[in-house]
Formats: structure tokens, C-alpha cells, sequence
């Protein structure tokens, strides 16, 4: 996963539910250097018993905001759309440097 060009990444997820392992996995794949490398990273936990569904938010450094819905969307579409939008301002930064 291309994650040089996210800025910032908040998460909301109940820890012990099974609905929330593409929220848990995301942070997973996120570097260990992340934070230090001025990206804003934020996970808010929600209790055992709530009903309240996992949200994903992560925002790119053109601007893009993506709102995932981490119940719908496994890790691997997860993924998919953050790595898509990634490519292009890879491209985008290849030919501005080239």
C-alpha cells in the first residue's frame, strides 16, 4: 500500500467486533514511521456494546477525502481504493519531478 501521499487517517471501531477487522488491518498496514512522517493518525474505540458501525477517513495531500465504509468494503477493496487514488498522484508526482 502506497501511504506517502496520506495525510491524515481516523478511524472509529468496537475492537471486539468481527465487523471491524478492516479498520483494525488498515491501522496495521500503516508504517511505523507514519506519524513521524507528518501524517495524523487517530482511532477512537467504542465500547463493547455499541452498535455504532466502523468508519474509515482517510485524506490524501492533493485535498481527496475518502469516507470508507469499513463494513461493506473488506481489507482488500479497502485497500484498493486507497491505493488507486495513490498511483495517480504517484504519476502525477513522476512527471513533475521528470
Amino acid at each position: 500500500m502506497i501511504t506517502r501521499f496520506i495525510t491524515e487517517v481516523t478511524t472509529k471501531f468496537n475492537p471486539f467486533s468481527r465487523r471491524a477487522k478492516a479498520a483494525r488491518l488498515f491501522l496495521s498496514f500503516l508504517p511505523p514511521n507514519a506519524r513521524a512522517s507528518g501524517m495524523n493518525i487517530s482511532a477512537q474505540l467504542l465500547p463493547r456494546n455499541s452498535t455504532e458501525p466502523s468508519s474509515l477517513y482517510v485524506k490524501f495531500k492533493d485535498g481527496k477525502e475518502m469516507n470508507i465504509d469499513c463494513e461493506k468494503l473488506g481489507i482488500k477493496g479497502i485497500v484498493e481504493e486507497v491505493d488507486r487514488h495513490s498511483r495517480i498522484l504517484q504519476k502525477q508526482a513522476d512527471l513533475s519531478d521528470g
